[in-house]
């Protein structure tokens, strides 16, 4: 069960595109090593969790520099791909990966935000979005954008930091979030700010529970939640009916 503060809104996402264009050279790398590389994992589980078919569709949100987007692919499920992420420099970065691998005719990105997708309804077999959706303006809208543009019987998936049940692993894991974090990822990324948002985001977005009941009030059928690490993420899947 979620424990946020429903009285805290957190910090400001007005200028969450710019933070990330600001670090996006090394976002990369503190993906990796903050995470100690549990990241890759957790996005492994994900793809475990892709509706039924060899030849899926997917919109993946908040794709950022395309790590995830590049491992749905490589799970040779998909036949084509698409990437939306409001970071210029992010998805720069991410175009490069693509045309690295010689991709361009299955994935792209694109600029845009997940509260008003430039897609049509019933176009996708599955949307994502990895460490994004507490990132984004307007989660209700958001969450019913995703469920407006998946096909009947599309789902969403959406990987998210959470809280540990644990108290005491809770209590070394804000330790952690509060006090190591901000400092080790402002060294090496010049943008202690970009830090300090991130523990602040995690702790007053809502988890369990919570946003399985706003995962219902978008319309979704029978949302589940998979805790990851202690509970350190949740994968959620809500499917269209």
């Amino acid at each position: 069960m979620s424990t946020a503060n429903p009285t805290d809104r957190g910090p400001s996402r007005e200028n969450v595109a710019s933070m990330f264009d600001r670090i996006a050279g090394r976002y990369d790398l503190l993906n990796h090593l903050l995470s100690a590389n549990r990241d890759r994992s957790w996005r492994a589980r994900m793809i475990s969790h892709l509706p039924p078919g060899n030849e899926l569709h997917v919109l993946d949100l908040a794709t950022g520099t395309a790590d995830q987007l590049l491992a749905l692919y490589d799970s040779g499920r998909l036949r084509g791909g698409i990437g939306l992420d409001p970071a210029e420099q992010m998805l720069s970065i991410g175009r490069k990966k693509i045309a690295g691998r010689m991709l361009d005719s299955v994935l792209r990105l694109e600029k845009g935000r997940a509260e008003r997708l430039p897609f049509d309804d019933n176009v996708f077999d599955a949307v994502t979005i990895s460490f994004g959706i507490r990132n984004v303006s307007d989660v209700s809208t958001s969450l019913q954008e995703m469920r407006r543009v998946l096909k009947p019987g599309g789902r969403a998936l959406i990987l998210e930091f959470s809280l540990p049940s644990n108290s005491v692993l809770r209590r070394v894991y804000l330790w952690y979030f509060r006090s190591v974090l901000p400092r080790l990822g402002g060294i090496i990324s010049g943008d202690r700010t970009a830090y300090r948002y991130l523990n602040r985001s995690v702790e007053s977005f809502p988890y369990g529970e919570e946003f399985l009941g706003l995962l219902r009030a978008a319309g979704f059928s029978a949302p589940e939640q998979y805790p990851l690490t202690y509970g350190i993420a949740t994968l959620y899947r809500a499917d269209k009916k």
